[in-house]
């Protein structure tokens, strides 16, 4: 009874035991038929058993992928791997209850490895009683799996022979007094273990120096000083310099045995105004160089520049006023220091002017007045002096051009050739400039050649980018050929915009202006432009333009409404049209002609109406007789006068009226009076003749009161005033040797063709006011050989 009280005790404990930790129970388990570190390549089996009855289940990798497997039994189940390649990882789980943990399997893929072999030792010296042996070898083949070497030395002083001993990564500490030492290497993994074969070695073969230690002291224009320290004498001491980029130079000093200490060395034949960095290493008369020292730096003295600048200039503009000078910085062979600035020197020898300019360092270019016979002269400066001066004249004459001149364009640089003229002058220089088009002056570049080149090759140059190319050859200082090659690209494409098109309408005529694409957008050289014009009434008309005009005029345009716009091409095609402007040509109007016409009609019929009238006649007649005075003939030349002249005292004027009071058959003439009013002064001379002129007598205007009339003489009719008109009235007077003659009844005797009805109303009305018949009296007596006709009577009023 107490013994199977003892027995339920155990179940208990067991029960409560499994209860506690069942959670943590695996629900099977795994293992490998070749172990968990294989052999890549290799086939293999994976077993799972599981403790419970359920159905179980077999996966690989993360995330879990579920594997095809066999039974093996009732609670064995296991999958076949073949030609495994990499590290894996197996699990297999149960559903069951209650739930437990899966389990699994990390297999690691491999090789064993290989034999150690190309073992390499050196004993570095590091004083002169002892130094360390340190050797590296080829491990072979990656293995994948984790690996361990291990060094293997066994030394030989004189007959004894000490027992082998591992060396650690370091290396090992040997005496001097070895002379020979034995090594090998064994390599071990999971998979296996190899040994390498034995190497024996002289000491005195692979011995080799520590590293020097340099200073550098101080350095010349030409040379540097360097301090050397070394821990053992060495034999051989090799140095090392390069400036910049430039490859090592080797600078060996044998000096034999050097001091433990210190040594110094100095190196020559260096460059002026250069960094040069230095190293060295060192060797004893047998063994192996010391591996290279840590390089130092030093810069070495300025010089004057060695050589001249390279200068050129841009050509003067169409206005021949400025010359643009350029040139290039130096390099450090060149320019032997730092460059602080340039000089310039303009001489004229036509005038013997000579002006001198100083500019910065980092300025490339200069512009001066240009001058044809000027000389200019171009030096660069650092803190030892000047370089040698560089000339250059923008006057030269024409010279033969080289042969064969060939241009090869490529994806990004041009290749020209040429040959020598045949000529006794073999030309001295060669120059090449390119620059994009229209950017001269911003972007000038060259490149001077000598005078056995023939070939250039520009590189550099922009895709999508239109260049100009010129060639010159130099035969001389003034004599020079100029060869130019125009629209030079190294890869083109079809603009990818249009220009920027303005216009302006005047008209029916339309002035269109533009702007060529953006730089960025030509896609090279453009060789036109095309000007595109629709319009609603009209089919589309396009214009081809030269790629060098800027302006298009259009004119004979229809009235309507316009669209206008642009495109460029290039040799690859032609490119998106531009922004288009609209615009309306007006319809023309007869409006301002039809105006035009209307008024001066108007004109033309008010004139002939003011010529209807006699009056006005007469007194246009006057005034163009007053403006052409120099070709109004004198009256007392005429035939008239002349008869007057010889009836003393009498004038017969015969006038033709057309008053319908007087019958036409009546052919007796009308009388008029000729009166001569005498001067009204104390003193009345008798004879006239001693009188001033008559110009005399109208140029000087008596006072109001001496005179009763005006000093005006008159004709006048007595038409209607007289008893008869076949009477005329005469005025004779004996003390008057030669009778004057008005002007104005010179003129109205004229007027013969007056109409009968104007000359009858001017007659017949005796409150007619008529300026032409108002008398008009001309102060004295004149002969008529001395009148003149003053055409101011015209004008006065009563």
């Amino acid at each position: 009874m107490a013994k199977m009280s003892r027995t339920w005790s155990i179940l208990t404990a067991s029960t409560l035991l499994a209860v506690l930790y069942g959670k943590g129970e695996k629900s099977c388990a795994i293992w490998s038929s070749a172990g968990h570190v294989v052999q890549r390549g290799s086939s293999f089996k994976v077993y799972c058993t599981f403790d419970c009855k359920c159905t179980g289940s077999m996966f690989s990798d993360h995330p879990p992928t579920r594997q095809r497997y066999e039974k093996l039994n009732s609670t064995t189940i296991y999958a076949n791997v073949m030609n495994i390649t990499k590290n894996r990882t197996y699990s297999c789980k149960c559903s069951c209850s209650p739930s437990l943990d899966p389990c699994g399997l990390d297999i690691s893929a491999g090789y064993p490895p290989d034999r150690p072999k190309n073992i390499s030792c050196i004993y570095k010296l590091t004083n002169d009683e002892s130094g360390v042996v340190s050797c590296t070898w080829k491990r072979g083949r990656e293995t994948y799996l984790k690996d361990s070497s291990v060094l293997w030395v066994r030394t030989v002083s004189g007959d004894h022979t000490d027992a082998p001993h591992r060396v650690s990564s370091k290396g090992t500490v040997v005496p001097r007094s070895v002379q020979l030492i034995s090594v090998w290497v064994q390599a071990q993994n999971l998979l296996g273990s190899e040994v390498s074969a034995t190497i024996n070695y002289t000491l005195s073969d692979i011995v080799m120096p520590s590293a020097p230690v340099l200073g550098l002291n101080e350095c010349s224009s030409r040379e540097c000083t360097i301090r050397m320290t070394q821990s053992v004498r060495t034999h051989y001491l090799e140095i090392q310099y390069k400036a910049g980029e430039q490859i090592w130079t080797t600078y060996r000093d044998q000096a034999g045995q050097m001091s433990s200490v210190q040594d110094w060395s100095s190196i020559s034949s260096l460059e002026p105004y250069r960094l040069y960095h230095f190293r060295a290493r060192s060797k004893f008369s047998t063994g192996l160089w010391s591996e290279w020292s840590k390089s130092i730096s030093g810069w070495t003295q300025e010089e004057a520049p060695a050589e001249e600048v390279d200068v050129w200039y841009a050509e003067p503009a169409s206005d021949l006023k400025s010359l643009r000078i350029y040139w290039k910085e130096a390099n450090m062979s060149v320019s032997r220091g730092k460059i602080l600035g340039y000089k310039l020197r303009v001489y004229n020898p036509n005038s013997g002017l000579d002006h001198v300019a100083n500019v910065s360092a980092d300025t490339r270019s200069y512009s001066i007045s240009f001058c044809a016979n000027c000389e200019v002269t171009v030096w660069a400066r650092n803190s030892k002096g000047l370089s040698p001066p560089a000339r250059i004249t923008a006057r030269h004459t024409a010279a033969q051009s080289p042969q064969d001149v060939q241009f090869m364009p490529g994806n990004h640089s041009v290749t020209i050739s040429w040959r020598n003229p045949e000529t006794a002058l073999l030309p001295a220089a060669y120059v090449v400039e390119w620059y994009p088009l229209g950017y001269k002056l911003e972007e000038l570049r060259w490149v001077r050649l000598g005078r056995n080149d023939n070939r250039a090759v520009i590189t550099g140059l922009k895709t999508f980018e239109c260049y100009e190319v010129v060639l010159y050859v130099f035969y001389g200082e003034s004599s020079v050929n100029r060869t130019t090659f125009a629209g030079v690209t190294t890869l083109e494409s079809a603009p990818a915009a249009g220009p920027l098109v303005q216009e302006k309408v005047k008209g029916n005529k339309v002035t269109v202006t533009w702007t060529e694409p953006p730089r960025g957008q030509r896609g090279g050289c453009i060789t036109k432009y095309t000007i595109y014009l629709d319009s609603s009434s009209e089919h589309q008309q396009h214009y081809s333009v030269a790629a060098s005009e800027r302006m298009y005029v259009t004119d004979d345009l229809s009235p309507g409404f316009y669209s206008l716009w642009m495109t460029a091409s290039t040799a690859k095609g032609e490119g998106p049209a531009g922004q288009k402007v609209k615009f309306f040509i007006q319809q023309e109007t007869q409006l301002s002609l039809l105006l035009i016409c209307g008024v001066i009609s108007l004109i033309i019929l008010f004139l002939l109406c003011l010529c209807q009238s006699s009056a006005v006649k007469q007194r246009f007649w006057v005034f163009f007789q007053c403006l052409m005075l120099d070709i109004v003939p004198d009256p007392a030349n005429s035939k008239w006068a002349k008869e007057c002249t010889q009836e003393k005292g009498k004038i017969n004027i015969q006038l033709q009226l057309s008053n319908s009071a007087v019958n036409e058959e009546e052919g007796e003439p009308i009388l008029v009076d000729v009166e001569e009013l005498p001067r009204l002064s104390d003193t009345t001379p008798t004879n006239v003749s001693s009188q001033s002129p008559l110009h005399t007598n109208l140029t000087s205007e008596p006072a109001l009161g001496t005179l009763l009339y005006p000093l005006t003489t008159y004709i006048k009719s007595f038409s209607h005033d007289s008893d008869s008109s076949d009477h005329t009235q005469t005025s004779l007077d004996t003390n008057t040797t030669v009778e004057y003659i008005s002007s104005h009844g010179l003129e109205i005797m004229a007027e013969e063709d007056q109409e009968d009805e104007e000359f009858g109303e001017m007659l017949g009305s005796p409150h007619s006011h008529n300026i032409l018949m108002e008398p008009l009296d001309f102060g004295g007596k004149l002969t008529l050989d001395a009148v003149k006709i003053d055409c101011s009577d015209f004008f006065q009023s009563n």
